[in-house]
């Protein structure tokens, strides 16, 4: 594949990110709240510098139809994308983890959500969807049927549609002796596995190495986004206080900061190219 009109083929720069995650990240970041649809020719441009085919882009976007993140409308001969309020809904969330939340839990007041579960053998399923559910909303497994959260979660959306309400039992918590809360963090969650995954951001990202081998800046911030992202939704936020003090997660946090600010302006310039009215 080559790009740009030159000789030389492009070899593909993804990380380990599916190509579904690059297309939210590249949506979240040019489409969410702008009001406009986006070609999904532009889409396949862009894409192409990544070293994704366009009959690979063009399955996922398919895929992302049918799980309602993106709807597709024509003018004439070109094909547009467009966010779904459910799209729109996720990738904020999306966007608050990443300049909000933060990847540090500096200000844990000391309680535990509790989430308790028991779901018969002719639901297990259900119970590997909601075991996968609460993983993804920062909660770690204690004991058998019982999972814990730093903090106090609003966890309606992780039972939605799973008709569960009369099998769970979510209550709000703190450690008393002779139980410790540093006991229950080794407990619940793989530290060394949360720090090998930042360790690896910081290997791929860290501003005393050499770049990610990329066409230009717009697709280095897709994958700097796509990786980041990914890796904080990862993270249950765990208390800094029971955490090692050379958590890979404050250099990880400081390394995505600088790198996001590097690339933004030139990023947006590539951007302005490729997409029908996006303005600085």
């Amino acid at each position: 594949m080559t790009i740009d009109g030159g000789d030389e083929p492009v070899e593909p720069v993804m990380s380990a990110a599916r190509p579904q995650s690059l297309i939210f990240s590249f949506l979240g970041i040019y489409a969410l709240d702008r009001g406009t649809a986006i070609s999904s020719g532009a889409v396949i441009e862009v894409f192409a510098r990544l070293g994704v085919s366009e009959d690979a882009v063009r399955s996922t976007l398919a895929r992302m139809v049918k799980r309602n993140l993106v709807t597709r409308s024509r003018v004439g001969r070109r094909a547009y994308l467009r966010l779904t309020p459910y799209a729109e809904t996720v990738l904020r969330d999306g966007r608050r983890r990443i300049w909000e939340t933060g990847a540090v839990n500096r200000d844990w007041d000391g309680t535990w959500t509790v989430v308790g579960f028991s779901l018969p053998d002719s639901r297990r399923s259900t119970r590997h969807d909601l075991r996968s559910r609460l993983l993804w909303a920062g909660f770690g497994p204690l004991q058998s049927g019982m999972w814990i959260a730093p903090g106090t979660k609003e966890v309606a959306e992780v039972f939605d549609s799973l008709d569960v309400d009369d099998h769970v039992t979510v209550l709000t918590a703190r450690a008393l002796d002779p139980t410790e809360a540093a006991d229950l963090v080794a407990k619940a969650f793989d530290i060394e596995q949360i720090a090998r995954r930042y360790r690896a951001f910081l290997a791929r990202w860290d501003v005393t190495r050499p770049l990610p081998d990329a066409p230009d800046d717009l697709v280095r911030q897709l994958l700097l986004h796509t990786d980041w992202l990914q890796l904080v939704r990862q993270d249950p936020h765990l208390p800094a206080e029971h955490l090692p003090a050379d958590w890979p997660a404050i250099r990880a946090e400081q390394v995505f900061h600088v790198r996001a600010a590097e690339y933004e302006r030139p990023a947006l310039e590539v951007a302005a190219g490729l997409l029908e009215g996006l303005t600085p």
